[in-house]
């Protein structure tokens, strides 16, 4: 269900949402690693079986990332780069749709950026900042 998030919703979300966000991320890496292992396989003078077999995995694998990826957007948080480690939340400032912003290794929300404009047009949160819905 959607809705939109104050700064406090969205703080209060934030850990449940970097667990999430985490696990999606681990699914991602293993995604990496599964494709060198398949070009690694396809350089070398392997069979065809173990190159078959590390891309079911990978296609497994590839299923779980996407799953991981529904459950962190089921938050409502929308998902702007997994490699970068960029999570936006919908909120309201002054009746206009604006996101909260969110980058992997920070601990609270600090940042918003209009809807148009991505994270380099992220401006910060004022501590008394009750413009933010």
């Amino acid at each position: 269900m959607f809705s939109f998030f104050t700064t406090n919703e969205a703080n209060a979300a934030l850990p449940d949402v970097i667990k999430k966000f985490e696990n999606a991320l681990a699914k991602r890496n293993e995604i990496s690693k599964l494709e060198k292992e398949m070009q690694m396989s396809l350089s070398t003078a392997n069979s065809f079986e173990k190159y078959v077999n590390l891309k079911q995995k990978l296609n497994s694998a590839m299923t779980k990332f996407y799953e991981s990826v529904e459950i962190l957007e089921n938050t409502g948080v929308v998902v702007k780069s997994i490699e970068q480690g960029l999570l936006d939340f919908p909120s309201k400032r002054f009746n206009e749709e604006v996101w909260l912003c969110w980058k992997h290794g920070e601990t609270v929300i600090k940042f918003w950026h209009e809807k148009d404009s991505g994270f380099m047009g992220r401006k910060p949160i004022e501590v008394s900042d009750e413009s933010l819905v």
